[in-house]
């Protein structure tokens, strides 16, 4: 497996398991689901982290279709070299620690760790189109 597969596949974990501290927070803060509450759409309250988790998890959510879909389109057209590697495996990294600093609640940090994410997209375009 490619570097950039890999690397897909673990921010593809990564996404998919964001929701974790969320539901966590929930748990935690009202108890379990009961009945009631899947007839009830409306959110429980939880307190700021929990709510920044959730921001964190839908985040992910939406940086994850263009990165997915340009490490697949770089592997179908054999552009792969060591700089979509690069691309890919920081892309995750950034992507873990933004999803670590928007938690915690860390100021600026997290804006600059997305837009380094933003980077790595537009490296993996300019490396598929050149």
């Amino acid at each position: 497996m490619s570097p950039e597969l890999k690397y897909l596949a673990l921010t593809a974990l990564l996404t998919g398991s964001l929701w974790i501290p969320y539901i966590v927070c929930q748990v935690v803060t009202n108890g379990t689901l009961q009945p009631a509450n899947y007839v009830d759409p409306t959110p429980r309250p939880v307190p700021l982290w929990g709510q920044r988790a959730n921001r964190a998890h839908i985040n992910a959510v939406e940086t994850f279709a263009p990165f997915a879909a340009l490490v697949i389109l770089v592997q179908l057209t054999q552009k792969n070299d060591s700089m979509t590697a690069f691309w890919a495996t920081s892309f995750f990294w950034i992507r873990l620690a933004h999803a670590a600093v928007y938690i915690a609640a860390i100021p600026y940090i997290r804006t600059i760790l997305f837009v380094l994410g933003y980077v790595c997209i537009v490296g993996l375009f300019v490396d598929l189109v050149k």
